[in-house]
């Protein structure tokens, strides 16, 4: 199954959206943060995360060192915006949640830099 198993895929990511996804699947640490832009937002579970140290910190852990993995089932521009819909599996603490986990990510892209990501975990689909 590739990344972006989505017949919307053909929308044109911008390349560090991309390189996010591939990264996240290749558990590549350097790969996924160098995707984004010295001073990125990345929230996550509602915590801030600023910077790419912080970005890097939270990466290490929370996405390589879960082997997080994803498959993009949807994908949706808005107004400048790109929005992943992705299945998610790794090696976190599943109890009491929906299998497949969905979760949503919102990147704002900008100089070929992802300059924003916030995930969320959407009770009703995209």
């Amino acid at each position: 199954m590739t990344p972006f198993n989505d017949p919307s895929s053909s929308i044109a990511h911008p390349r560090p959206v991309g390189a996010f996804v591939e990264a996240t699947n290749r558990r590549d640490l350097n790969g996924l943060v160098d995707a984004f832009a010295d001073d990125a937002l990345v929230n996550d579970q509602l915590q801030d995360y600023w910077g790419r140290g912080e970005i890097e910190g939270w990466a290490a852990r929370d996405i390589i060192g879960d082997g997080l993995s994803m498959c993009v089932v949807h994908t949706r521009k808005h107004h400048g915006h790109l929005i992943l819909t992705a299945n998610v599996d790794g090696n976190f603490d599943k109890r009491g949640l929906p299998d497949p986990l969905v979760l949503t990510f919102y990147f704002s892209v900008a100089s070929d830099k992802i300059v924003q990501l916030i995930i969320l975990r959407n009770r009703s689909g995209t």
